[in-house]
Order: structure tokens, then C-alpha cells, then sequence
């Protein structure tokens, strides 16, 4: 069976996630701890020396330092995590909930969060190695030299991913750097489509029969389509008797009984046939904007009509939405061969992104909430007529 919807959709949660990058740097740096007091033990092994200054440290000494490096930097690692909670509840609550997966996502919080977790470890593993002599016991004194060293670099990068996620997380939560990342991905995307399209020779095209379908494909469980398998969908769709058709795409919400894929077939499905059509799905419990290009678009109208809010009443921000959003209406137009009448998509089978489609999602979801403030409204007409202008 083909498990790769499911492997995609793993792949993003694990992405979003705040303990996988974390995860495997603490186990690098238990790897590390180990392979540098071997290193210790056989020392002569090396090509070169260290100067005696750096190589010096008596036991009391080393266990002083690796006792303060562990205690600082997990005292650090608890500041700079409720930093982040902070962070991600004021996002929630000011820009919208469906904005945390692009604070989750983010690869400096969670590299910067690896870093000091895989410090602490590394120091704490390090001071178990150091040893005091012991004549009854036979063990002489033993101070892992070269471990320290990497201890004491690994606390000197501590101390500038702490200096840097400071200046980071205020970053992060700029509502310009918000609506920037988003336009910036919007963009990104519909040229992908564009250009997706412009690559494929022809469109697939697809005669369905005048009948019901033969079979109707229910994935048995209630969510979003997080991941849909295109290219299997391709591939079994070149069967000699198969005839597929997608009834619901990715960002569709879909209970246990809701029919994604339409089947018409010469003899009945078997239960492994139907397993391999369930295969190239994979739900979730949430939007994202992998292979849902619209919910981009959603999230810089959610923030939109968030600025516009009486509670919080920024117009300035509720522009800089609209400014992104015609960006995107922009490229959809004139970027290779645009999106077209019909058009454009990144598989045969997928949907069509159209630009009547991006402009009612965009700008036609904006103008109740751009209606109640006349700043914003007065843009929002601007804009208007400037995308009408350019067609």
C-alpha cells in the first residue's frame, strides 16, 4: 500500500512541531558526549597538541565549570521558552489562532530551543566523566580535557542563540513581518502553479460517464484533508478499468461518510483496492497551507478583519493586507502565462486556482470589514481599480 499522503502529513507535524529538530540535537549531542571522552581516554591518537593553557583544568575546576554552564543554560532555556508561549498567545489572540503553525514552524525558535537543550545534556554527560583519585578504589584523577573544551564552545554558542532569539522573537511577532510572510508565501505559491501549468504539455482531459459512479470512496474518519497523493492518483487512474474522479481537495473538511472519490469500474473494488484509494489521503485536525494555497489567502484576511476590530482598530495594518493581496492578484496575472480563463494548477488532476477564485477569497471577503473604517476603504477601492486597470 502506498503510505505516502500519510508520510507527507507526518513530515509537516513534525515540522510544526517544537520538539523534533530539539529531539535530535539532544541526541547528537549525547553522541557527541560519548565519541569526546573516548577521544579523552585516547588522547595520543590526535595529530597535534593542544597548547597546556587550554588543556589544564583539575577536577574541582572542571566540575565547577560544567556544574555552571548546565545550571545557566537550562535556566535560559526556561526564560526563553516562556518567551515563546508569550509570544504565540499574543499572536493567537491579536492576529488569529490559525497564525500559531507559522510560529511553530519557525526553524530559528526551534534551532535556537535545540541549542540549549543539547548544551545542557552535553555538560551534564560530561560531568559524570570527571573523576577524583581514589588510592583504595585504584582510580586515578581524570578531567575530560578536550569535552571541555567543546563544553565551554557549546556555552559560548548558547550565549549568542540567547542574544539572537531575543532580537528573534519580537521579529516574529511584528505584524509586518506577519503579513510580509504570508504575502511572500501567497506569491511563492501561485507562481509555482503558474509555472506547474506552463510545464505540463497539455491538461489532462477526463470524459466522465452520464451514470452514477460504481463506487463511492469514504475515508471512515472525520477532519481536513491535510495531504492528497496526486501523483498515485495519476497512477491508478491509468488503469485499464478504472475511472477516478476527486470529489473533495485538500483544506475540505470531510466527515466519515462524505464521498472524496467518485469510481467507475468494470468489477467491483476489492477491500486492498479500496485501501490504496483511501491511501492517498491523510487527515488532520486543522487547516495548513500545504497544497492549500486559499488558506494563505484565508489567514491574510483573518488578519485583516482582526485590525479592523473594534477591540483593536488598526487600519495601517488592515492596508498592509490589502497591499499583499494585490501583490498576489498581480502575479496571478502577469507572471508566465498567468492563471489564464480556465485556470492553472500543479497536477492534471488537482484543482484550478483561478483568478476570479483568488479575487473573491481576497478582496470581495475583505470589503465588509474594509466597509467600516473610511482609511482602509478609500485603499481597498484604490487597489480595485488599479487591478482592473492592469487587466
Amino acid at each position: 500500500m502506498n503510505k505516502r499522503a500519510l508520510l507527507l502529513k507526518l513530515a509537516q507535524d513534525m515540522r510544526a512541531s517544537y520538539w523534533f529538530i530539539p529531539a535530535n540535537m539532544v541526541l547528537f549531542a549525547i553522541v557527541l558526549a560519548y565519541g569526546s571522552e573516548w577521544l579523552d581516554h585516547n588522547a595520543e591518537i590526535l595529530p597535534f597538541q593542544f597548547p597546556e593553557s587550554l588543556i589544564d583544568t583539575q577536577v574541582e575546576g572542571a566540575r565547577s565549570t560544567l556544574s555552571t554552564i548546565a545550571t545557566s543554560v537550562i535556566g535560559v532555556t526556561g526564560v526563553m521558552f516562556s518567551m515563546t508561549i508569550v509570544a504565540v498567545s499574543f499572536a493567537a489572540g491579536n492576529y488569529g489562532p490559525r497564525l500559531i503553525g507559522n510560529f511553530m514552524r519557525n526553524r530559528g525558535n526551534q534551532i535556537s530551543l535545540g541549542i540549549l537543550i543539547a548544551t545542557f545534556v552535553y555538560a551534564l554527560l560530561i560531568l559524570r566523566a570527571v573523576q577524583d583519585p581514589s588510592e583504595t578504589a585504584q582510580i586515578e584523577a581524570f578531567v575530560p580535557q578536550y569535552s571541555m573544551l567543546l563544553a565551554m564552545l557549546g556555552c559560548i554558542i548558547a550565549v549568542f542563540t540567547m542574544i539572537y532569539f531575543v532580537h528573534h522573537v519580537p521579529e516574529t511577532i511584528n505584524v509586518g513581518n506577519i503579513t510580509a510572510g504570508l504575502g511572500q508565501r501567497l506569491e511563492s505559491e501561485i507562481k509555482a502553479i503558474i509555472d506547474a501549468e506552463d510545464a505540463r504539455d497539455k491538461r489532462r482531459e477526463v470524459t466522465y460517464p452520464d451514470r452514477d459512479p460504481d463506487h463511492r470512496i469514504t475515508l471512515n474518519a472525520a477532519g481536513y484533508i491535510r495531504t492528497l497523493n496526486y501523483q498515485q492518483v495519476e497512477k491508478l487512474t491509468d488503469r485499464d478499468d478504472w475511472l477516478l474522479r476527486i470529489e473533495q481537495q485538500p483544506g475540505d473538511f470531510v466527515s466519515s461518510f462524505t464521498p472524496v472519490m467518485s469510481v467507475w469500474s468494470h468489477e467491483a473494488l476489492s477491500d486492498d483496492d479500496i485501501a490504496e484509494l483511501r491511501d492517498c489521503y491523510a487527515l488532520g485536525t486543522s487547516k495548513t497551507e500545504h497544497q492549500n494555497v486559499l488558506f494563505l489567502v484565508d489567514e491574510l484576511v483573518e488578519v485583516l478583519a482582526r485590525a479592523l476590530s473594534p477591540g483593536v482598530n488598526d487600519p495601517f495594518t488592515a492596508i498592509n493586507c490589502l497591499n499583499w493581496m494585490q501583490n498576489a492578484l498581480s502575479v496571478a496575472r502577469h507572471h508566465g502565462e498567468g492563471l489564464g480563463e480556465a485556470g492553472a494548477g500543479k497536477h492534471a488532476l488537482g484543482p484550478r486556482l483561478t483568478y476570479d477564485t483568488l479575487f473573491e477569497r481576497s478582496f470581495l471577503a475583505s470589503k465588509p470589514y474594509t466597509d467600516t473604517d473610511e482609511l482602509t476603504k478609500a485603499h481597498y477601492h484604490k487597489l480595485v481599480a488599479e487591478l482592473k486597470r492592469s487587466t
